[in-house]
């Protein structure tokens, strides 16, 4: 089996995901790990496929010929799935600048950003702007504490919560 990478951006309208799901089907794929989201008008999304090899190619130009999507597909030979050590929820006060700066501790604690969901909203009481987040990393157990407690220095109002 071949694993398929999609990224694809398209206007949003209704069907597109039955679209992509049909094409999958009609070619003996399986629509495995996605991360679906309408952004601005947009529709836009991140799927990986398993499909045959020889079902491929075929594949990947029949997901290319659909109207009005623009899309990348990586192919890799077998699974690259790498199994995330930590889950931290990230809650802050919105600023310019903090998905910068949480990723670039993560990095420089050697840790890997495997999975990032972020979102902006209002405070329920106060209706301040907060950016809330949950990241799932694979980061060596020796590294947690100092990547927690650098975390927690790039702002005084980030809020980190860990999970395994």
């Amino acid at each position: 089996m071949n694993q398929l990478i999609l990224s694809f951006v398209s206007p949003d309208r209704p069907g597109l995901v039955d679209t992509l799901s049909d094409i999958v089907h009609q070619h003996h794929g399986n629509w495995q790990t996605s991360s679906l989201h309408h952004l601005s008008g947009f529709f836009a999304g991140v799927v990986e496929i398993a499909v045959t090899e020889e079902q491929t190619q075929s594949l990947i130009d029949k997901i290319q010929s659909i109207p009005n999507v623009k899309c990348i597909i990586e192919q890799t030979a077998q699974h690259a799935g790498t199994r995330a050590s930590l889950v931290l929820e990230l809650t802050a006060n919105d600023r310019s600048g903090i998905v910068r700066d949480i990723s670039s501790v993560i990095h420089q604690q050697g840790g890997n950003l495997l999975k990032l969901v972020s979102a902006h909203e209002g405070a329920a009481h106060s209706g301040v702007e907060l950016f809330k987040a949950k990241a799932s990393i694979d980061v060596a157990e020796s590294n947690i504490d100092d990547l927690i407690t650098a975390l927690e220095a790039t702002a005084d109002d980030l809020m980190v919560d860990i999970s395994r």
